[in-house]
């Protein structure tokens, strides 16, 4: 279509020239006047598609790339910066864990300590009691032996004085009885018979 055009507007202009005398000097043909703007604005065209177009849209994707690097550059920094909010976060909770474990593992530390303390006093207390028994059940022993011989000794003393010997057990239950009057009379704070 368009060399058709171009054909038909060639010969109007060449009618035209005829008319007009085909003077001197410098004359200028419009027909390949306008066969070269025809020609600029197919190459500028042609060139807009085949070249402009497809740069431009490389253009356009390489900015889109370069703002999603960017964007994600952003969004990785944020990451970043969480992640460190994170840690931080998780190294203060795990101190703070660690001074509860501490803290808890000290109580019981010092509750089996007194626990410990407590059960040796305890112990002790028993300990205690019992060599008080044992010493009150050797004192009772040790005077009971006592006075058996001393009634011996009052016996034979007795029978010395006397001139016959006591051996009866009647006189030895007598003696008994004497000790045991004297024991009783002893004031109560006394602990030496």
């Amino acid at each position: 279509m368009i060399p058709a055009v171009a054909g038909e507007a060639s010969d109007q202009l060449l009618v035209l020239a005829a008319e007009s005398g085909g003077g001197s000097g410098l004359t200028v043909n419009v027909f390949w006047v306008i066969i070269a703007a025809l020609n600029f604005v197919v190459f500028f065209l042609l060139a807009y598609r085949l070249i402009l177009v497809p740069v431009g849209g490389r253009l356009a994707d390489r900015r889109d790339r370069i703002e999603q690097g960017l964007r994600d550059a952003d969004a990785a920094r944020r990451d970043r910066e969480s992640a460190a909010d994170q840690r931080q976060g998780i190294l203060n909770e795990a101190r703070r864990e660690a001074s509860d474990i501490v803290q808890r593992a000290q109580k019981v530390a010092d509750d089996e300590r007194d626990k410990g303390v407590a059960e040796t006093q305890a112990e002790i207390e028993q300990l205690r009691e019992r060599a008080v028994t044992e010493i009150d059940a050797e004192r009772k022993r040790a005077i009971l032996d006592v006075r058996a011989q001393v009634a011996d000794l009052v016996l034979l003393a007795a029978g010395r004085v006397v001139g016959e010997t006591m051996s009866d057990e009647r006189e030895r239950r007598l003696v008994d009885e004497f000790l045991t009057q004297i024991s009783a009379q002893a004031p109560a704070g006394d602990d030496r018979n």
